[in-house]
């Protein structure tokens, strides 16, 4: 299942992200996803496994045109210079022609270099050397920048969001713009996994709590990006189109928002 984007392509409900994944594990978790069905591979500079990440996706056997390929680049690359060559670097590192999404990792706004790497990025997407601009960790106010800037909001948002963060008003933004919105933390750092209201809801289910908060990132229209060391889970995390949550099992996970972040407020991030 797929998020139809403003840019015309499909972005997949349900990818691996490889935040904290080993280089040396990297090619071998990416090649069991693709095998198990996984379409959506997130990655970023910062993460060290773009190398590996890219050959898995150059050997899987999958034709090109059916993964969803993204990567990002840090704040040393902000910046318009800066961000054309940490994207070549990400593109010869992973040995792809093209990227699907190219994203901004963090805004960093009191360096006020972002709108200088979108131009960039905007240069990248007419040579054809990226299909989608994304952005994560963006808030409101910075996704509104870009739109004054340069008339287009981002395709994609990709931001920390669970049941214990849910952003609401920034889902209805994005909602309103024609901006998809991708999870990152979905399991809050595995914190949720412990969470007696997840465990029992789960337990009833007779489904794993990954599965069931999974299931509602899905449901609240957003495309998830779990993490995971473990080619059982990675697997498992995929096995999550054959239920579905009721309108009382929605409101009781949603219930359980309070604000709480596993990461930094963009705002602090500089």
């Amino acid at each position: 299942m797929s998020i139809y984007l403003a840019s015309g392509d499909q972005l997949p409900e349900i990818g691996l992200g490889l935040y904290k994944v080993p280089a040396e594990k990297t090619e071998y978790l990416v090649s069991h996803a693709l095998e198990a069905g996984y379409r959506l591979i997130d990655g970023a500079s910062f993460y060290e496994n773009e190398a590996a990440a890219g050959k898995a996706i150059r050997d899987s056997g999958v034709p090109r045109e059916q993964i969803f390929a993204t990567t990002k680049f840090w704040l040393d690359d902000l910046g318009y210079e800066k961000t054309k060559q940490a994207f070549y670097r990400s593109l010869e590192l992973m040995g792809l022609d093209y990227l699907d999404s190219y994203m901004i990792h963090w805004p960093a706004p009191k360096r006020d270099l972002y709108v200088d790497s979108w131009r960039a990025m905007i240069e990248l997407r007419e040579e054809g050397l990226v299909r989608s601009l994304g952005v994560s960790n963006f808030h409101t106010h910075h996704l509104q920048r870009i739109f004054e800037e340069f008339d287009e909001y981002p395709i994609i948002n990709q931001v920390e969001l669970h049941p214990w963060l849910t952003q609401v008003e920034l889902r209805e933004f994005h909602k309103a713009h024609g901006i998809a919105t991708q999870s990152w933390s979905p399991l809050a750092r595995g914190q949720l996994l412990g969470e007696q209201t997840l465990v029992e809801l789960a337990s009833a289910k007779e489904i794993s709590v990954a599965q069931l908060v999974i299931r509602w990132h899905i449901q609240i229209g957003s495309s998830v990006i779990p993490k995971s060391n473990s080619p059982e889970r990675i697997t498992q995390n995929l096995d999550v189109f054959g239920f579905e949550l009721d309108e009382k099992d929605m409101q009781l996970i949603s219930g359980l928002n309070r604000g709480y972040r596993t990461g930094v407020d963009p705002e602090d991030r500089n």
